[in-house]
């Protein structure tokens, strides 16, 4: 049979209108951990030794942290935008009350890059452990946690026009992107171990974990002094954090990226941008900007209802390897 290609309609009928059927997204499911699975260190800021364990939780209930080290059996913190007590070197959240866990970004930024929306981690003390001072140590415990699939739907928040937080010559911002999100950053630094730097990905979770998540939180020899006379770095070392002075790296071995600085800067922006409390379709981009200037952007965000909607969020590509998460059919429904 010959088709006229003059005509789009000949050979299929007059009611051809009838029979095409619009492809559609397919729509991606919530996910939380298989297991409980716990870890200890030190409190990057606070020194303190602290046990963490991450749990699974029921679906719709985000990430929460819980201080199980308190009488009464301890408080839970939602990781939201609107809880964020203080971002002046790391993110800080607290209850009304005042009971607060701090440098959540590394672990909420892994989180998000292995596309975990429920969890409840417990702390016995007020930090998150800083571990080696990345996310890799946090996605090395989901993974052997292993990752399940729930029967609720994800909701994205998709950013619907462009906002911008100024701060001096700081800049951050949040536009409109037709794929998932995307970051990209560029820092400047003095000291000539660091320089100028820029990076760019798409977040997603093969990307995350081969070229964000083993990038470690920096800072300069110059200023250990002031931050411990501050109360912060109190537990910072060359273990948990990269350390500058002028144009030497102090840690043995030297950097895992050569651009490792603006990277790490990328993973904290991902680890504050989930306080939003969803997965993001939006562009965000960020000049020599920190955690308050995140912070800040997220108020102005959330300020107007015209500036984001939440929608059923669309499939995520699945890298080969993803053999390791359990599909819904298979999996008890938490």
């Amino acid at each position: 049979m010959a088709l006229d290609v003059s005509n789009p309609s000949a050979g299929i009928g007059s009611n051809s209108e009838s029979l095409i059927t619009p492809i559609l997204p397919r729509l991606s499911n919530q996910r939380t951990l298989k297991s409980s699975i716990g870890c200890s260190g030190i409190g990057l800021h606070s020194g303190v030794r602290v046990a963490m364990k991450l749990h699974p939780a029921p679906a719709n209930s985000g990430i929460i942290f819980k201080r199980v080290d308190l009488v009464g059996g301890g408080s839970e913190i939602p990781a939201r935008w609107d809880r964020i007590a203080d971002s002046r070197m790391c993110t800080v959240l607290a209850t009304e009350s005042g009971i607060s866990v701090a440098t959540v970004e590394h672990l909420l930024a892994a989180f998000y890059g292995m596309g975990i929306d429920n969890a409840l981690i417990e702390l016995n003390g007020p930090e998150v452990p800083a571990m080696d001072g990345s996310a890799a140590p946090f996605v090395f415990l989901m993974e052997c946690a292993g990752i399940r699939e729930q029967k609720e739907t994800r909701r994205a928040m998709r950013i619907l026009q462009p906002v911008v937080y100024r701060n001096g010559t700081k800049e951050v911002g949040l536009s409109p992107s037709d794929s998932s999100l995307t970051v990209d950053f560029e820092i400047r630094f003095a000291a000539a171990a660091v320089g100028r730097q820029s990076c760019q990905f798409n977040i997603a979770r093969d990307i995350f974990k081969s070229e964000i998540s083993k990038s470690r939180t920096f800072g300069f020899l110059s200023d250990v002094t002031a931050l411990r006379e501050a109360g912060l770095a109190r537990g910072g070392s060359l273990e948990n954090a990269i350390v500058v002075d002028g144009d030497r790296i102090l840690n043995e071995g030297g950097l895992r990226h050569s651009d490792e600085f603006v990277r790490h800067k990328a993973l904290d922006a991902v680890g504050d941008l989930f306080l939003t409390g969803h997965r993001i379709i939006g562009h965000f981009h960020g000049i020599c900007s920190s955690h308050a200037d995140t912070a800040n952007l997220l108020r102005m965000v959330f300020a107007d209802d015209a500036n984001w909607e939440l929608i059923d969020a669309p499939i995520e590509e699945e890298s080969p390897g993803e053999d390791w998460i359990q599909p819904l059919q298979e999996a008890a429904i938490g």
